[in-house]
């Protein structure tokens, strides 16, 4: 981007024609500085960008809209709580278009759905959650009470005794494990330390042997995988393709095997006859249509044959 571009980008361009008696810029382009967003500020309405605060059903197609999911929304002033301010968000579930209102509850510090939508209940155990339950305000205003602090406080103390001897042996067993840090770093420095040249190691050997990828260090399970497979010879492969074709084949002759046998049979018997005559041809310039007929020309036909043809 460009130092012009720049400047109009953060709207410190001002143009040749803008005088300072004409006011701000935005005065000067006739829109406001918040732009769309405050395109319904004469109704008191902003446009800002409303993030949903807790898991949600729609009310228009039910599906559920989780916690965390923003949306362009209209934020307007409904009413007070003493002097705090009750904001009104209207927006538009991205699902169905349907319209979700929700207001601020500035007595209660929580987000109160108006219509369009329903919030999603959610219970959690407190064992299951592994949370510490918070005091409610009856127990709040039980613990204010001297009576109720004196008959519970007993058995409070007797908590504290069973549960003493587990908090101290995990308090000794972390004072010896982080007692001394130089010690953890230096072990742990050369773990990493070894471990890195295992891995330098290994990738050497990996390149000697013309290979891109590190191997890594066989074990006693590969070398037994690797005993158990067993490759096929040649022989032992055509063997089992016979055996297969054998067991494949019917145990009945058919008639078709068998003219099939003396079709193959005649066409072999052709080919060599062909081949005997087309070998004496260049020997001998014989005919194929006597050496079939079983006659032999003489010399005198020889000759009158090549006069003939002189």
């Amino acid at each position: 981007m460009s130092s012009l571009a720049a400047a109009r980008a953060d709207n410190f361009y001002y143009p040749p024609e803008w005088d300072p008696s004409q006011g701000s810029l935005n005065n000067f382009h006739g829109q406001h500085a918040l732009r769309e967003r405050a395109r319904k500020l004469d109704q008191g309405i902003l446009i800002i960008r409303f993030e949903m605060p807790f898991n949600i059903w729609c009310g228009g197609c039910n599906s559920m809209i989780g916690k965390g999911v923003r949306f362009n929304a209209e934020k307007k002033q409904v009413g007070n709580y003493y002097s705090t301010k009750i904001w009104s968000f209207t927006m538009k579930s991205a699902c169905c278009r349907h319209e979700i209102v929700i207001q601020t509850d500035p007595k209660n510090c929580e987000y109160v759905i108006i219509s369009g939508a329903q919030k999603k209940t959610e219970d959690y155990d407190v064992e299951d959650a592994e949370v510490l339950e918070l005091a409610t305000n009856e127990e709040r205003s039980l613990l204010a009470d001297p009576f109720y602090r004196l008959e519970h406080g007993e058995e409070d103390l007797k908590k504290k005794k069973e549960a003493e001897p587990v908090l101290v042996r995990l308090q000794r067993l972390s004072d010896t494990r982080h007692s001394d840090d130089y010690a953890l770093n230096k072990s742990l420095r050369a773990q990493l330390r070894s471990q890195k040249k295992r891995v330098a190691e290994e990738e050497t050997a990996s390149r000697k042997r013309g290979l891109g990828i590190r191997l890594l260090p066989t074990t006693e399970q590969d070398a037994a995988t690797a005993k158990q497979v067993k490759f096929l010879t040649k022989f032992d492969k055509n063997r089992k393709d016979k055996r297969a074709l054998i067991n494949s084949a019917s145990i009945f002759p058919s008639s078709s095997s068998t003219s099939d046998k003396r079709r193959l049979e005649l066409e072999s018997k052709r080919r060599k006859i062909s081949a005997t005559a087309a070998s004496s041809l260049l020997t001998g310039g014989l005919k194929p249509s006597s050496w079939s007929q079983g006659t032999i020309p003489s010399s005198r036909q020889k000759g009158a044959s090549m006069t003939v043809r002189r």
